[in-house]
C-alpha cells in the first residue's frame, strides 16, 4: 500500500469543546503516539483524510507533515466515526518507521462461488496479521469456489502476500458453508411465524382491554369510591 501525504496542524484546544471547534473548521482531531514519544495532538484536513481512508482502507499509511516542521509516518490505530453524519470524530495514529513490523487487523474478502444451494456465514471479517509498516495489505482473500455444505474456512486458508505473517490463531473460523433451507423447510416455519404473530396481537388486545376496563364513558362522571361508616 502506497503512503498518502497529508498536512496537519498542531492542536492546542482539547476537550469536547475544542474537538467540536476543530470539526467545525473542517478538520479531524487526532493524536500521534508511539516509539516512547510524548503524544502529539494534531488536526487533519477532513476531506483529504476521508478520501484516503475510502481508497486505502483503515490501514492506510500516512506521511504526515505538521506545520511545525514535524514529518512522520503513521498508521490509524483507532478511528471514531459519527454513524449518523458519517464523519470522522477522532483518530489515533500510531507512529511507525520504514522496515518496522506492525500487527494490524486486515479485512478478509471471500472470492469465488460456493456450491449450489448453500449459504455463506461470515464468522470473522478481519484477521490479525504482522507485516512491514509500509507494506500492510488493504485486504486479504480466501476462496470459497465450489465449497460444499459443511465446509469451514479458517485463518490458515486465507492467502497471505509475501512478507505478511498470520498473527491470529490458524484455526480461527473465517466463514462457514451451510446448506440452504429447502422450500419445504421454509414452508414449515411459516405456521410458527403466523402463530407468534397471532399471539402477539392477542397480547396487545388484552392489554388494550385491560386499560379500557373501568374507564368512565364519555360525558359520565367517574364513580365515587363507596364509603362504609364504622
Amino acid at each position: 500500500m502506497s503512503e498518502v501525504k497529508i498536512s496537519a496542524e498542531p492542536r492546542t484546544e482539547f476537550g469536547k469543546g475544542g474537538a467540536r471547534r476543530t470539526r467545525r473548521a473542517g478538520k479531524v482531531p487526532a493524536v500521534l503516539y508511539g516509539h516512547g514519544e510524548k503524544p502529539k495532538h494534531i488536526a487533519l484536513p477532513a476531506r483529504e483524510f476521508a478520501a484516503a481512508i475510502r481508497k486505502g482502507g483503515a490501514n492506510q499509511l500516512f506521511a504526515i507533515e505538521v506545520s511545525d516542521g514535524t514529518q512522520v509516518l503513521a498508521l490509524p490505530k483507532a478511528i471514531q466515526r459519527d454513524p449518523i453524519k458519517d464523519t470522522f470524530e477522532h483518530v489515533d495514529l500510531l507512529l511507525v518507521r520504514r522496515g518496522e513490523k506492525v500487527t494490524v487487523e486486515v479485512p478478509v474478502q471471500l472470492t469465488g462461488e460456493a456450491a449450489k444451494d448453500t449459504l455463506i456465514v461470515h464468522d470473522h471479517d478481519t484477521l490479525s496479521v504482522t507485516a512491514d509498516a509500509t507494506k500492510v495489505p488493504d485486504h486479504l482473500e480466501a476462496s470459497i469456489e465450489g465449497a460444499e455444505a459443511g465446509t469451514q474456512i479458517t485463518a490458515a486458508d486465507v492467502e497471505l502476500p509475501a512478507g505478511v505473517e498470520l498473527a491470529a490463531d490458524a484455526e480461527l473460523p473465517v466463514a462457514s458453508v451451510t446448506a440452504a433451507p429447502t422450500a419445504e423447510e421454509l414452508e414449515a416455519t411459516l405456521p410458527e411465524v403466523e402463530v407468534a404473530e397471532e399471539e402477539a396481537e392477542a397480547e396487545v388486545g388484552e392489554e388494550t382491554a385491560e386499560g379500557e376496563e373501568g374507564t368512565p364513558a364519555e360525558g359520565e362522571p367517574a364513580a365515587e369510591e363507596s364509603k362504609t361508616e364504622a
